[in-house]
């Protein structure tokens, strides 16, 4: 039985969707006023592993993650990039899916935008009024009441008495309390607005992802994730703004990814350590980052630095150095209790929250096998190899083939592989010439350019680190 640890109970729970079979889930998508960061790579590759992991147990999975495209930020970068917020959104949007193609994330069933969800946002704001949770304040926003949501801070523990302690009211300050939010600003001058019944605006953050959600997947659904960040306020917020409109429990299961680390410290673009994704894929291969990801367990601290990226690259090279060499035609995986229990060693691991790297330590287990076995038994080896594929498909890693992975360009040394092979030609002759001092120059000289070659009684084979 899967277990998920469930923020909201702050407990592990045998997962029990809400229709047998059938799994609904949506997760906090990117805010697109620029490139995407580590944390929001963490975010796509963490769900896309659960998303993968519920199909792979036969589940059918709706899987629904949002694009926030009305922003105070968008607003701002359009202003001070002299472009329409249009042609922002649309340019950082394409930016996003690309780098979600690169990681190896398999696109949601569906990605709504909060522009297009005007008419569902308006009318989830008026339940609320209706109902006593929501009202037009003296500037005209529209605000969620919170004293009018009894159960309050349930999902993040906290206080509303502390809450308002740490909180003060403006002398101009439309709220009627401190914790109130906005669902509705009205609109500022130069700035994009809808119509509303409370006149001219556009939408608070908040109410966008409750209104999606609700829209896509029902008033009701299985799993919420995100990054822990949202924890408070954004999905206390949502809980309180789509019970108060429904009257319906929300979610069942609240799932929160821990945080992006640099060198031991937060990733924040205050302290100068910020990082894209497109940045770090110039220096490492996509399918390295994502395992470099998937290595650490989704609920930890996620420590980014070279060094750390570096050891990922090498264990990932370990994993499709086993599989260099098998038949190119692998048969079909042995199967559980076929292949010396490392299926259900495997399954195991990922039923216990989503514990990819018990999960990841089986496949070295499973490659350590399968170098034992390529000399004196290559058919097992192979069928080995073939399970190693299959359980590498459940977390997106290891289809590549292997041969073309360690030939990838992914630092950029400039050597084609043509160049490359010219020079082991060259090498070759040296070493029949027996001048060992050009053979180990040529060596050199393509090792410092990132190209490791391996002798063996077959030939020299060779790799990009």
């Amino acid at each position: 039985m899967l277990k998920i640890y469930n923020s909201l109970t702050r407990q592990k729970e045998e997962f029990r969707p809400l229709e047998p079979r059938r799994v609904r889930m949506y997760v906090c998508g990117m805010t697109v006023y620029d490139y995407c960061h580590l944390g929001h790579a963490r975010v796509m590759v963490v769900f896309d592993m659960v998303a993968r992991y519920l199909r792979h147990l036969g589940l059918k999975v709706t899987y629904v993650r949002n694009v926030t495209d009305i922003d105070d930020k968008i607003i701002r970068r359009a202003v001070e990039n002299g472009e329409t917020i249009g042609a922002l959104t649309a340019r950082f949007i394409e930016a996003m899916h690309e780098d979600e193609r690169a990681l190896g994330v398999l696109p949601p069933d569906h990605e709504p935008r909060a522009t297009e969800s005007i008419d569902d946002i308006l009318a989830m704001i008026g339940t609320l009024i209706e109902r006593g949770h929501a009202y037009v304040g003296s500037n005209g926003d529209v605000f969620y009441a919170v004293a009018s949501f009894p159960n309050y801070g349930r999902l993040s523990g906290k206080n509303l008495d502390e809450l308002r302690a740490g909180e003060r009211i403006e002398v101009d300050e439309a709220k009627r309390d401190p914790l109130d939010f906005v669902l509705w600003k009205s609109a500022k001058p130069g700035e994009p607005f809808w119509a509303s019944p409370w006149g001219p605006g556009r939408p608070g953050w908040h109410i966008e992802c409750s209104a999606m959600s609700t829209r896509c997947l029902g008033a009701h659904f299985d799993i919420h994730g995100g990054g822990m960040d949202l924890q408070f306020p954004h999905h206390e917020n949502e809980i309180a703004q789509s019970e108060g409109a429904t009257g319906e429990h929300f979610v069942n299961y609240w799932m929160h990814n821990g945080f992006v680390r640099i060198n031991e410290e937060k990733m924040s673009k205050s302290l100068g350590n910020f990082f894209t994704v497109r940045e770090i894929l110039a220096r490492y291969r996509p399918e390295v980052v994502r395992f470099f990801i998937l290595n650490s367990h989704y609920r930890s601290p996620l420590n980014y630095s070279d060094e750390n990226l570096d050891e990922a690259a090498a264990a990932l090279s370990r994993l499709y150095t086993a599989l260099r060499g098998l038949a190119p035609d692998l048969p079909l995986p042995l199967g559980e209790g076929r292949d010396e229990g490392f299926s259900s060693r495997f399954a195991d691991a990922m039923q216990d929250d989503f514990n990819t790297p018990e999960a990841i330590a089986v496949l070295f287990d499973l490659a350590r096998e399968i170098n034992r076995h390529k000399a004196a038994e290559p058919a097992k080896a192979a069928a080995l190899g073939a399970t190693l594929k299959s359980l590498g498909n459940v977390l997106g890693l290891l289809q590549t083939d292997p041969e073309a992975y360690f030939k990838s360009d992914a630092g950029g040394s400039g050597l084609s592989d043509a160049d490359i092979e010219a020079r082991i030609q060259a090498r070759i002759e040296a070493r029949k010439a027996k001048n060992w001092a050009e053979s180990d120059r040529i060596r050199d000289e393509l090792k410092a350019q990132g190209i490791i070659l391996e002798d063996s009684a077959a030939g020299t084979t060779w790799r990009r680190e």
